[in-house]
């Protein structure tokens, strides 16, 4: 028989905006429930960012000591114990895992609740919990915090064999002989790279006329560049037509403007995107509408259609980083608990894709600072130019800054090189304080560091 609790909140998902979201709101007073129906964490700590990057940190390592020579170090032969790289890779995760779920589990006020959710109405949640019972919640603020998972597209075999997403491929107790990757985003490049180095043949297949589809063309091609002096094998404007299996693997049949082609491999990675987790939810019931593809529709403040629910993190659409979540938020904090009037216009959306060399962006690209009518100037410096990426003997990719050109305002930055995620925030910080380029240009900043390469970047600009 199902029972019923009244909340003043409800939480749906323990990912980076639920967690601290629940943890605020029982923490000013208000009775809070959290559910979740798998790992408390979210994708970032379960499946996303901190297990990815451990491992592209192991075969980072991989890529150094086979590199050994070129700095005068003789390190032999290189060898990726795989099983001892996952180990790693999940001892972090568990130990990520159980703080949060201690943090949790000690903060007054709040109950996390272990199960399945789906709404009744705008106000009641009927939850399946995973020992069996039922209970009915109601809340009149609920916040819906549950996440995406990999897409599995509509490919003539595939749900007749067996094939790797981004959570089973970290999974694997052994390199594959020659890893096929299907999608040439930043998760397919990630694990395209990584597998490289621990030692498997790689083939990247994508659709499209150019990797990273949201860069600019300039660094879509560096990227493709650095990634086949790696040794991978990139092919584009390849539509996947059908997969089958094959001696020792799966062949997949492509369309490519020269004609049909045919690939063949031991593993089969598919990296074509997200979906949202919102099918057992039953949103209807509760008035809320989505977007194409399931994404569930908000206005600048989170609101969904329903009013008093909110939506956050990937669910939601947009930008899909563990920084954007935790704002999210944010935005809910301030506005429901400290009266504020925090919106999503104009947000800043900096990432780092975890290629070796890293990608920091932020802000907007050249391709649409133009397309939005600004007329810019564009500093752009070779990392072959940047004393300390040489001293590390580091010097693939390049860095590039976009200005307007009538005042000197920093609209975006693309920073491919050597930690590109860290001097991609450098700039980002002059662009939260309006800052005009000229400042980087003339800042002093120690000597030899890669955020000094932002001087010559900017000093580049001038002199072109």
């Amino acid at each position: 028989m199902a029972t019923t609790a009244r909340y003043d909140a409800i939480v749906i998902g323990a990912g980076q905006a639920g967690v601290p979201l629940a943890r605020a709101l029982s923490g000013a007073g208000r009775r809070t429930a959290l559910v979740e129906q798998d790992q408390v964490g979210g994708t970032c700590i379960n499946v996303g960012c901190t297990p990815t990057k451990t491992m592209v940190a192991s075969a980072r390592v991989a890529y150094l000591a086979r590199r050994g020579s070129n700095y005068g170090v003789r390190t032999g032969n290189v060898e990726v114990d795989l099983l001892r790289v996952r180990q790693r890779k999940r001892d972090l995760v568990a130990t990520f895992r159980s703080g949060t779920r201690h943090r949790l589990e000690s903060t007054s006020g709040l109950d996390l609740l272990e199960g399945r959710a789906r709404f009744l109405d705008p106000r009641r949640l009927e939850v399946h919990l995973a020992e069996g019972s039922v209970r009915t919640l109601t809340a009149d603020l609920i916040f819906i915090n549950s996440g995406a998972r990999p897409a599995v597209p509509a490919l003539p075999g595939l749900r007749g064999l067996p094939f790797l997403d981004s959570t089973s491929i970290m999974e694997l107790e052994a390199v594959p002989d020659h890893l096929l990757v299907l999608g040439g985003g930043y998760v397919g490049l990630e694990f395209g790279q990584m597998f490289r180095r621990f030692g498997s043949r790689v083939t990247v297949i994508h659709r499209g006329p150019s990797l990273l589809c949201r860069e600019d063309p300039d660094v879509a091609e560096e990227v493709a560049r650095i990634l086949r002096e790696d040794g991978l094998e990139v092919i584009l404007e390849a539509e996947a037509r059908e997969v089958q299996a094959a001696p020792g693997g799966c062949q997949l049949r492509l369309g490519t403007p020269q004609g049909e082609r045919t690939v063949t491999g031991s593993h089969l990675l598919v990296a074509t995107g997200r979906v949202p987790n919102t099918e057992e939810l039953n949103l209807a019931a509760a008035g809320i509408e989505t977007e194409p593809g399931g994404f569930i529709r908000v206005d600048e403040r989170l609101e969904t259609t329903a009013k008093g629910v909110y939506a956050l993190g990937d669910v939601k659409g947009g930008p899909a980083f563990t920084h954007i979540a935790y704002d999210d938020f944010r935005i809910a904090r301030t506005n429901l608990l400290e009266e504020g009037h925090a919106t999503t216009a104009g947000r800043l959306v900096p990432y780092t894709v975890f290629l070796d060399p890293q990608l920091g962006r932020v802000g907007l690209s050249e391709t649409e600072a133009r397309a939005r009518g600004h007329r810019v100037r564009v500093a752009r410096l070779p990392m072959s130019k940047v004393a300390r990426a040489l001293e590390v003997d580091e010097t693939r990719g390049f860095m590039k800054a976009v200005v307007e050109a009538d005042s000197g305002r920093i609209l975006g930055a693309a920073i491919l090189g050597v930690e590109g995620g860290e001097v991609m925030s450098v700039v980002q910080m002059a662009m939260m304080g309006g800052l005009p380029y000229t400042v980087l240009r003339e800042a002093v900043f120690a000597h030899p560091t890669l955020a000094e390469s932002l001087n010559n970047l900017f000093m580049a600009m001038d002199a072109a």
